[in-house]
């Protein structure tokens, strides 16, 4: 058996996929900055205000970290930690908290998402794109609904939008 053309294939695949290694070793990402997460932030109080609203938002970066969190004065006390748990949830799921409230419906496959700690399933929390790629989300708690809320997130993404496209 001749070991000469295995030798030849086998230094072939190792030139091949070495470089390919090498690619995965760093990792680069977008991220929000504090001046335009804060502007989300704001855009999004605005909203809500205009409504008629007193809410609380938060903006977190890609990994569900706060970057933001801002407070109407007459908001509830509970709406800071829910705001940040509705965008905490939606970064780390990469949907919004509408979409995984209908998802994890008792009874259905995904339902026990409601059971880990620090999610909140209730509508409010929508992640943040640019070029494909989740930068960051927002949440928003306080108004009369989580239909309400989302509303008011949407006019801060939307507000931001064409600074998004980088």
């Amino acid at each position: 058996m001749n070991v000469r053309p295995l030798s030849v294939a086998a230094a072939l695949l190792i030139a091949f996929i070495n470089p390919i290694w090498a690619e995965e070793a760093l990792v680069a990402y977008k991220s929000l900055s504090p001046e335009l997460a804060l502007d989300l932030a704001r855009a999004a109080l605005d909203s809500c205000r205009t409504r008629g609203y007193q809410v609380a938002v938060a903006v977190v970066d890609r990994f569900g970290v706060t970057q933001v969190m801002l407070r109407d004065r007459f908001a509830g006390a509970h709406t800071p930690s829910t705001a940040s748990g509705k965008a905490w949830t939606a970064a780390s799921f990469k949907a919004s908290t509408s979409e995984l409230n209908a998802l994890s419906q008792p009874g259905m496959m995904q339902s026990g998402i409601r059971n880990l700690p620090g999610t909140v399933i209730i509508g409010g929390g929508l992640v943040v794109e640019a070029g494909g790629s989740l930068v960051g989300a927002v949440g928003v708690s306080g108004a009369p609904g989580g239909d309400a809320d989302e509303a008011c997130a949407k006019a801060g993404i939307e507000a931001i939008r064409d600074k998004l496209e980088f």
